[in-house]
């Protein structure tokens, strides 16, 4: 059934693309407009440093690819190949890791993680064991929407903001002794740009911990773009449209639209927008704040990464930073606008998981790491040294790189303000208001408005969950209409 009044969608990133699909499959008619020749936003693959190397050109691993309830409703599972490694991710560590004191390793196995851990074992396990139990609460309570609302499960709430005030403040090394636990936990929090130790950056690093322990950090099989593909041709099934090379400047040019939703930063709202919303709204979008930048560095290799602890190669995502520490020091320097010299460097080595995407022979390997907003300082150097601490001999491997500072990636993603990939910083004030506080902050005050996009709950990552939340209020205020089924037909 076909319901009156089409729906514009500016933006085809995955929460973009996930509002569309939602709208298209309840009969609404859709149109997404794109800027960029291609759609996928956050989740595009591409030959970035060679031709015929493929690079994820924003997110690689996806933690939440098969626990949320949008892709779940999905069916992702069916619609693209993952790959789950038994590690999740890893640590490195000059000193007081696991076997030879090299490297700390979060498996999906719980039990084995803490048995490498020695004696801060567990404590490891005694701090995720709870988590585990109720992940679904967790998640619920994490991911689930407006933070206004009450949890399904309030002991799993509870549980999940007892730990966050532990590893969010000065109490984050009450439960342990050594070095390779504290270092675990400190290199998933540093997900989410910020000083360490603060609460938001241990939420996340919490909920991404506990995906770790649970079902995993997935790789997509023939890179992140195999999830953008999924969803435009379900959305190209149910009658839905992509306009690419089309940018929208002001909101009079979707006037043949009931329904318009943003997958855009705030300020990019406001730029489309403004003269249409309310002055106290407009002021609400324009107090919200942007965070530290990423810049990214890329790298194609004649092989794999000579990591001194073998066990670093059997996990997709590595967070090489050293002790937690150490990476406090580091995120502290960003966050005083400087560079560090050791920096925080997250990585991701597709390879060893997905083989068949690129040539026999030829390693593509991801980076980033942790820059002041609007950088164009290129930290190659840096991140190389880094890494060849950990892996002496990865310099020699080194066929070609490729730099994208913050001040590019700003360029290359409107809603990247300064090189901020959370279109908005990750603290808890903008956590509670994302961009507002409300039921539903999807939902702007002008009738058939919607904000789509990580600067609403639940916030960052490849979830798709912001624009279902958006397209369900949109379904339910502009159509009278419930959610509809997602799965395949």
């Amino acid at each position: 059934m076909t319901h009156d009044g089409r729906a514009a969608i500016v933006g085809a990133g995955p929460n973009g693309l996930a509002a569309a699909v939602t709208l298209a499959r309840a009969g609404v008619p859709v149109t997404v407009f794109e800027a960029a020749e291609t759609i996928g936003g956050g989740t595009r693959t591409t030959e970035l440093v060679q031709p015929g190397v493929l690079h994820d050109v924003c997110s690689a691993i996806h933690p939440m690819a098969l626990a949320t309830e949008f892709f779940r409703r999905f069916e992702l599972s069916r619609r693209v190949e993952f790959v789950v490694p038994e590690a999740s991710y890893a640590q490195p560590l000059d000193s007081g890791g696991g076997p030879g004191g090299r490297a700390a390793i979060a498996y999906r196995d719980l039990a084995r993680t803490a048995a490498e851990l020695g004696r801060d074992g567990a404590a490891y396990r005694r701090l995720y064991a709870p988590v585990l139990r109720r992940l679904d609460g967790v998640l619920d309570f994490a991911l689930g929407g407006s933070m206004t609302r009450l949890p399904r499960d309030p002991l799993a709430a509870l549980v999940t903001a007892l730990r966050t005030v532990e590893q969010g403040t000065p109490l984050w090394g009450v439960r342990f002794r050594d070095e390779a636990a504290p270092a675990l936990l400190a290199g998933v929090a540093a997900h989410s740009i910020g000083a360490l130790p603060s609460l938001a950056p241990a939420a996340v690093g919490i909920v991404l911990g506990a995906l770790g322990h649970a079902g995993g950090w997935p790789v997509p099989v023939g890179g992140s773009r195999a999830i953008t593909d999924a969803l435009a041709a379900d959305l190209l099934a149910h009658g839905g449209r992509i306009e690419t090379n089309h940018p929208i400047s002001r909101i009079g040019e979707l006037d043949g639209f009931r329904t318009k939703l943003f997958d855009t930063s705030t300020r990019g709202l406001l730029g489309i927008a403004g003269d249409a919303l309310p002055a106290r709204y407009r002021r609400a979008l324009a107090r919200f704040s942007f965070g530290d930048a990423a810049t990214k560095v890329d790298f194609v290799l004649d092989g794999p990464i000579p990591w001194r602890d073998p066990r670093v190669g059997a996990a997709p995502t590595v967070h090489l930073g050293g002790t937690r520490a150490e990476i406090a020091a580091a995120e502290r320097e960003v966050a005083r606008g400087r560079h560090p010299e050791r920096p925080f460097v997250l990585l991701a080595q597709p390879t060893e998981f997905d083989p068949a995407r690129n040539p026999a022979g030829v390693n593509a390997v991801w980076s980033y790491t942790h820059v002041p907003s609007g950088s164009d300082v290129d930290v190659a150097a840096r991140v190389i040294a880094q890494i060849e601490r950990f892996a002496p001999g990865f310099r020699d491997r080194i066929v070609a790189h490729s730099v994208t500072t913050a001040a590019a990636l700003s360029q290359y993603n409107r809603n990247y303000v300064g090189g901020d990939f959370s279109a908005g910083a990750i603290t808890m004030r903008q956590l509670l208001a994302r961009p507002v506080v409300g039921a539903e902050p999807w939902r702007t005050p002008v009738p058939g408005v919607y904000l789509a996009s990580s600067a609403t709950p639940p916030g960052p990552g490849v979830h798709g969950l912001a624009g279902w939340y958006a397209a369900r209020s949109a379904l339910r205020h502009e159509y009278g209409l419930d959610v509809p089924e997602l799965g395949l037909e």
